[in-house]
């Protein structure tokens, strides 16, 4: 027997050197593979960024050993989650201005504002979030008040969809904005008192022209403060739904030094001189940046009554909202984009704009088959116009836009114009994929929220009790696949990301409870434990 036991420890000994040495050993833990069976695992090994091998506890431990053993002890592990329309950059620009998300009037915009300037003096004040439609009175706000408490310092107060400013007379007069002012695809808002100092979409553009750019410390803090808000939240990959030059190389740089881990699908904004380099210069792809696109704005937003549709607004008559990019833009810009590599990606809100959109994409997409190319929001579609989406185009959606815009939706639209409005079941069914995003920071980053409005079609209060058009709620499965593989595949990513495959990035993320079983209303309350990007937690 004495004989015996030194044996057995030296066969054990040697059974442990026959295993192959990887990174990172994760086992006991409830894995959503998120391949194309949907399948479950226990464990994986990760070596060098990538997943090497998925299986039971058994046949990873078996096999593979490493300094680094994680034993989840049975919590729920997923691909890392892809938000497919964000503003990545704005989000962290959002922390050095007065956070307007969440007021209940516009004396509680007023007093945000002051305590903020109190607070952190500016020579020109900056906020974001308002919406009236949160307010008891629902209309657009005056610069009435703002022109008393700010005599001579501008202030510019995002509405919380981006596509309305309400402006003071200082801001006004530095624009050069008065009664004469002219400005086409949008609103210089009037009344009583002459303009009142909102502006809808392109209008908005002179005041932005006026506000300094944040310097580079700034910009580098913004960026830093996004990428940490969303990997508390889960996020392995954002799609900044708009991004200069400019930017995306202080991202790609921030990259490649290692100051920024999470990865970047960037949509170049539509600036001439931006489009012409990026489309000579061609596509950009590292493990962490990838730009083949460029975002176009079709209309604007529906909360500000900019969406443009093809019959009136219901509760504005002879008001049909407006394109922000001519027709004829979009037409060449798409011709012009068909023949490069780059990807066209459109918002389109109303189903005017989605019409414009759908149809010049068929049309100058023949013969060129898995462009991908993408509708941002696809809000609003006419019944006639669904089959489009048979072709190949993505529909790229939001589902908390439904849940947020669900009060007050129908006033704009009407009953008929309803039953097209934030059809995410039916252009799922015509399209094959649906790529999920929040659009933050205009709703929430939480990955968690996005799930539980597909999946429910409620707000967080559990309203309406029986769920807002639920012909369109889609599965926890759906849900899932929209915020992991069918994200990835709409940035032509499915083969690096978006499932735990051997092979794949490492990108995933540890819950502390499962998405897929967990009651409903608990959804929101899910926490992201740890986030992973190529294999390493930040």
């Amino acid at each position: 027997m004495k004989k015996i036991l030194p044996l057995l420890l030296l066969f054990l000994t040697g059974c442990e050197y026959l295993k192959e040495e990887v990174d990172l050993v994760i086992v006991n833990a409830n894995v959503y593979t998120v391949d194309e069976e949907f399948s479950k695992a226990e464990a994986f090994a990760v070596h060098e960024g990538k997943f090497i091998a998925v299986g039971t506890t058994e046949e990873i431990r078996g096999k593979y050993t490493s300094d680094q053993l994680v034993d989840a002890d049975g919590r729920t592990i997923t691909p890392g989650l892809i938000d497919a329309h964000c503003h990545f950059f704005g989000l962290g620009l959002k922390q050095q201005v007065v956070d307007l998300v969440g007021t209940k009037s516009f004396d509680e915009v007023l007093e945000r504002v002051q305590a903020f300037q109190n607070e952190h003096p500016k020579d020109f004040v900056l906020g974001e979030g308002w919406d009236q439609n949160d307010w008891e009175v629902k209309e657009y706000p005056t610069r009435k008040e703002l022109d008393k408490i700010f005599p001579d310092t501008p202030v510019a107060l995002s509405r919380v969809d981006g596509h309305a400013l309400l402006v003071n007379k200082a801001a006004l007069d530095l624009a050069g904005i008065d009664w004469r002012t002219k400005v086409a695809g949008g609103e210089i808002v009037k009344g009583a008192m002459g303009i009142t100092g909102v502006l809808v979409d392109n209008p908005m553009d002179l005041v932005y022209a006026k506000i300094p750019m944040p310097d580079l410390d700034a910009q580098v803090k913004a960026l830093k403060d996004a990428e940490r808000i969303c990997l508390n939240n889960g996020l392995t990959t954002v799609d900044d739904a708009g991004l200069n030059r400019a930017t995306i190389e202080l991202i790609d740089s921030l990259q490649q030094t290692g100051e920024l881990s999470i990865k970047v699908y960037a949509m170049v904004s539509n600036i001439p001189e931006d489009v012409d380099y990026f489309i000579y210069k061609g596509p950009i792809k590292t493990d962490r940046l990838n730009v083949r696109s460029i975002k176009v704005y079709g209309d604007g937003a529906l909360g500000s009554r900019g969406a443009a549709l093809k019959k009136p607004y219901a509760d504005k008559w002879g008001h049909y909202g407006a394109m922000v990019t001519p027709v004829d833009e979009i037409e060449d810009l798409a011709r012009r984009l068909a023949i490069s590599e780059y990807q066209m990606n459109t918002h389109a809100i109303g189903d005017s704009a989605n019409a414009v959109v759908l149809r010049t994409y068929q049309e100058v997409l023949k013969d060129k088959p898995n462009r991908r190319w993408r509708v941002e929001h696809a809000q609003i579609i006419d019944s006639l116009d669904f089959n489009y989406f048979d072709n190949g185009v993505i529909p790229s959606v939001q589902p908390t836009h439904a849940t947020s815009d669900m009060y007050w939706a129908e006033d704009r639209l009407g009953e008929e114009r309803m039953k097209g409005a934030y059809a995410y079941k039916k252009l799922l069914d015509k399209a094959g994929i649906l790529a999920l995003g929040t659009d933050f920071p205009v709703e929430q980053v939480s990955p968690f929220l996005t799930f539980y409005a597909a999946v429910t079609r409620k707000d967080v209060e559990g309203y309406p009790e029986e769920g807002f058009q639920m012909q369109d709620v889609l599965t926890r499965e759906e849900a899932l696949r929209g915020m992991t593989i069918w994200a990835a595949y709409s940035n032509f990513e499915e083969e690096e990301k978006g499932s735990i495959e051997s092979g794949k990035f490492a990108d995933f993320v540890i819950y502390d409870k499962d998405m897929m079983t967990v009651p409903a209303a608990e959804i929101p309350t899910i926490m992201a434990e740890q986030t992973f990007i190529n294999g390493k937690t930040r």
